[in-house]
C-alpha cells in the first residue's frame, strides 16, 4: 500500500510539474541600438526565420543593421556586431566597406566560433543586382579581432541578388552549419559546412509545384524556420508568390493601384535525414488559408531528442478587404498554432490561443520556442487586443508544452515593455539549451530601437 501511494504521488507531482504554471523572473531589460528606416523593404527583424542573437558560454552577441545615411536603396545598409559585457552592450565591429539590403543572422559553436551571414552587393551604385554570399567567422573570446571570410561552395554558379531570403542554422554540439539562399522564384541553393571546416556538400531545394493554380507555377517558400541536427535538415516556410488567384488579384489592384500583391497563406515543410547523402523529401503542406485569402506566418521549430519536429505558426482567417464581396459569411480569427510532425506526417496539432470574431479578441503574435537543458519546451508569444471585459491587452506570455503535447496555463511575463517581435537565443543557431530565455527585438512604444531582455524561468 505504501509503495502504491508513493508511486501515485510521484505521478501526480510529475503531472503538476509538466502542466503547472511557470514563473518567469525578469533579470535584464535594456536597449541595444537604434536605427533609421532604410525604405528598402527590409529591416532589422526581416530575417525572423533565423536569429540575430547568439550565446556562446558566458558571452552573448547581437547582430544589428545600420542604415547608411548617404546611400540609396536597396543596398543602403551594413551589418553591426554587438557583445554584452560588464558595461552593457558594446559595438565591437561593423562592415566598413560592403553594402547590403537585409539583416545578417548569426550562429555559434560552443568552441568559441561565432559566424555572421553576409550578402554584400557587387554593385553598390545599382538599385538592384548581383550579390556574393559570405560567412564571417569571429572569435567569441576576442570579437574585435578581424573576422575570417568564408566563401560557401555552391552547386554551379547561382545568380544571387540583394533579395536573399536566406536561412542560417547550426548544430552547435556537432560544430556544423548550413546556409540556404533563394534564387528567384524557382529554388533555394544550400551549402553545408562540416565539423572539419569544409563546405563538403551543396545542392538545390526546388520549391513545391502549384498544379492547382489556374496557371501552374513553383510556389516560392520564404521566411522559413530551419533546423540542423545530426546532419538532418528540417525546413518549414510560407508561400510567397504574386497573388495566384486572378479574380482576387484584379480586385486588389482596384483597391491598391498596384499590379502586384503577394500571397502568404500556405505553410510547407520538407526535410532530409542526412544533408550530405539524401535528397529532401516531398513537400508537406502543414496549414493553409487558401480558401479565404488568409495569412500564415511561420513561428519556430524544435527537433526533440526522439526526432519529432515541433512547429509553431500563426494564422489569420481572411483578408477583410475581400470579405464583403467574396466570403461575407466567414468570421475573422487570429490563432497561434502548434503541431508535431514525425517522418513527414502530422501526429498532432492544436491551437494555443485564438481570437475569434464575436468572442475573444486577445490576438496572438508570433510564437517562439525555448528549450531547457532537461528538454522542457516553452512557448513565448505576444498578445494584443482586448480581454473579455473590453480592457486593452498588450503583453508577452509564456506557457509550457509537456511530453505528451499537453499544454500548461499561460502566464504573463512581467516586462516593463512587451516585445511585439523578437529573436531568441535559439538552439537552431547553436545557442545551448538554458533555463534563461533571452530576447532581442522591438518593444512596444520603443520606436526604432532594438532591445534585449533576459528572463529566468522558475
Amino acid at each position: 500500500m505504501r509503495t502504491s501511494l508513493i508511486v501515485s504521488l510521484c505521478l501526480i507531482l510529475a503531472t503538476v510539474a509538466a502542466t503547472g504554471a511557470v514563473r518567469p523572473v525578469m533579470e535584464v531589460e535594456e536597449d541595444v541600438y537604434s536605427y533609421n528606416s532604410a525604405d528598402n523593404g527590409a529591416g532589422p527583424m526581416w530575417c525572423h526565420g533565423s536569429t540575430c542573437l547568439v550565446r556562446i558560454g558566458e558571452a552573448v552577441f547581437a547582430g544589428g543593421l545600420e542604415t547608411i545615411a548617404d546611400a540609396k536603396p536597396l543596398n543602403n545598409c551594413r551589418w553591426m556586431l554587438f557583445v554584452r559585457g560588464d558595461r552593457g552592450w558594446e559595438k565591437t565591429c561593423f562592415d566598413e566597406s560592403g553594402r547590403t539590403r537585409e539583416p545578417c543572422p548569426l550562429v555559434g559553436f560552443p568552441d568559441g566560433r561565432l559566424f555572421l551571414s553576409s550578402n554584400p552587393t557587387l554593385d553598390a551604385e545599382a538599385y538592384a543586382g548581383p550579390a556574393r554570399p559570405e560567412v564571417l567567422q569571429f572569435d567569441a573570446s576576442n570579437p574585435r579581432a578581424p573576422a575570417r571570410t568564408l566563401l560557401p561552395t555552391w552547386s554551379g554558379q547561382p545568380r544571387f541578388t540583394e533579395h536573399s531570403y536566406r536561412s542560417f542554422a547550426a548544430d552547435g554540439p556537432n560544430h556544423e552549419l548550413i546556409l540556404l539562399q533563394n534564387v528567384g522564384y524557382t529554388h533555394a541553393e544550400w551549402s553545408f559546412l562540416d565539423r572539419d571546416g569544409r563546405w563538403s556538400a551543396q545542392g538545390r531545394l526546388a520549391w513545391p509545384w502549384g498544379t492547382e493554380y489556374s496557371k501552374p507555377q513553383p510556389i516560392r517558400v520564404c521566411y522559413p524556420n530551419v533546423a540542423l541536427k545530426d546532419r538532418a535538415v528540417h525546413f518549414c516556410g510560407v508561400s510567397d508568390i504574386i497573388e495566384p488567384n486572378e479574380t482576387w488579384r484584379a480586385f486588389k489592384q482596384e483597391l491598391t493601384g498596384r499590379e502586384w500583391d503577394y500571397d502568404f497563406r500556405r505553410l510547407f515543410y520538407t526535410w532530409t535525414p542526412d544533408i550530405t547523402s539524401e535528397p529532401f523529401r516531398p513537400w508537406v503542406e502543414i496549414a493553409s488559408r487558401e480558401k479565404t485569402c488568409g495569412w500564415v506566418t511561420p513561428g519556430d521549430m524544435w527537433i526533440a531528442p526522439n526526432g519529432d519536429v515541433h512547429l509553431l505558426w500563426t494564422e489569420r482567417a481572411l483578408d477583410e478587404r475581400l470579405r464583403e464581396k467574396f466570403f461575407p459569411s466567414v468570421r475573422q480569427s487570429h490563432t497561434l498554432n502548434y503541431a508535431v510532425v514525425r517522418d513527414g506526417q502530422v501526429q498532432s496539432r492544436r491551437t494555443l490561443l485564438a481570437a475569434e470574431e464575436g468572442q475573444s479578441d486577445e490576438r496572438p503574435g508570433r510564437g517562439r520556442f525555448h528549450v531547457t537543458p532537461d528538454h522542457r519546451l516553452f512557448v513565448f508569444f505576444y498578445v494584443s487586443g482586448s480581454d473579455a471585459g473590453g480592457k486593452s491587452v498588450s503583453e508577452n506570455r509564456l506557457l509550457e508544452i509537456g511530453p505528451d503535447a499537453d499544454v500548461g496555463p499561460a502566464v504573463r511575463v512581467p516586462l516593463q515593455k512587451p516585445f511585439t517581435d523578437s529573436f531568441t537565443a535559439t538552439v537552431r543557431a547553436g545557442s545551448p539549451p538554458s533555463r534563461t530565455l533571452e530576447l532581442l527585438g522591438i518593444r512596444q512604444g520603443s520606436g526604432n530601437t532594438i532591445s534585449y531582455a533576459r528572463i529566468r524561468i522558475d
